[in-house]
């Protein structure tokens, strides 16, 4: 299997002892290398010094005067997102570090959600090292691009919704499963490979392109392997056992926990809990419920030790799936946590 997601930036980092994927200088240089940092003819000479002074060292402290003296406008705030960036990563050590303080501090996430995605691509990437299994990769993709969901026949289909935009003017490509692209407008559609057990292979020569199909219905087999991912995602993070199955329905006079993976699935979930009455629209907007177990219930909150965890998996009104897997983390009864 060759390699694949190299827009991750994974080939670039390096394992420290706990298998955290630990920053290097080559990473740091894929950001000043990015459109948005990257000199042009117009730059002025104070722009280019530092470019050249952050290429040949990534980690080189720059003061706001320094900052200052960039003649454009829009380099300088580029500058400033990306430097304040590069200094929580530094000062984390590791991606996973990193993330986790983005969500573990009070007030507003401190870092935009583009590296906020990317940090995931690289984390995810990571976790298949060695996998061989096209659906559960395909499956990661869920943890850090946005979907756009189609129910056709029964099937509930996500696919990349960059994708589906982009090839939404110039036509369809590929073979099966015929997605939808604006809903609400004169429709286009756009062809993509669905996959299944019997194609998964196929996904690895077009791992860079994010152009198959996930079917997420309750018995298929994309369902499954994003259990797997959501597992592998949970143990790498908190070195816990557990496991993550799709259930139909909540039926638990001792419901305690739940976790949304998105901002749909929680509210949900808490009206559910609540007792609040859930409109028809909205639970047809409901994807999938998943039940969280831990192989030890002494990691859990004393209090609910042994109970499960419910999970729910949501789009928007508009079709749309952005999964967030830092809810699966932060939202956790986990006793270290308490």
């Amino acid at each position: 299997m060759a390699d694949f997601w190299r827009d991750s930036g994974f080939h670039l980092l390096r394992r420290d002892a706990r298998g955290y994927l630990a920053v290097t200088d080559d990473f740091l240089r894929a950001y000043l290398r990015r459109p948005e940092l990257q000199p042009v003819p117009e730059s002025c000479a104070a722009e280019r010094r530092l470019h050249e002074a952050l290429l040949a060292n990534p980690r080189e402290r720059v003061s706001e005067q320094r900052l200052a003296e960039l003649a454009d406008t829009d380099a300088r705030e580029n500058y400033q997102v990306v430097l304040a960036f590069r200094d929580r990563l530094v000062a984390a050590g590791t991606l996973e570090e990193s993330y986790l303080q983005c969500f573990l501090a009070p007030g507003p996430v401190p870092v935009p959600p583009l590296f906020l995605d990317q940090m995931a691509h690289a984390i995810a990437r990571g976790l298949l090292e060695g996998c061989e299994d096209g659906l559960r990769a395909r499956a990661a993709e869920l943890l850090f691009r946005e979907q756009r969901i189609t129910v056709q026949e029964s099937a509930i289909l996500a696919a990349d919704a960059e994708t589906v935009e982009m090839y939404a003017t110039t036509g369809g490509f590929g073979a099966l499963g015929q997605l939808v692209a604006e809903s609400r407008t004169p429709l286009r559609s756009v062809e993509l490979d669905v996959l299944n057990e019997d194609n998964a292979a196929l996904y690895w020569n077009r791992a860079q392109n994010y152009d198959t199909v996930l079917t997420l219905n309750f018995t298929a087999p994309g369902l499954d392997a994003l259990c797997r991912v959501l597992e592998a995602w949970v143990r790498h993070f908190f070195d816990v056992g557990l496991s993550i199955q799709p259930v139909q329905q909540i039926s638990d006079d001792k419901w305690v926990w739940h976790i949304g993976l998105d901002a749909e699935g929680s509210q949900l979930l808490n009206d559910l809990y609540n007792g609040v009455e859930v409109d028809e629209a909205r639970m047809e907007r409901l994807l999938a419920l998943f039940r969280l177990e831990f192989e030890d219930p002494t990691v859990m909150l004393p209090a609910i030790a042994g109970r499960p965890v419910y999970l729910a998996l949501c789009m928007t009104e508009d079709q749309r799936l952005r999964l967030k897997p830092q809810n699966l983390l932060v939202n956790l009864p986990l006793a270290e946590a308490s």
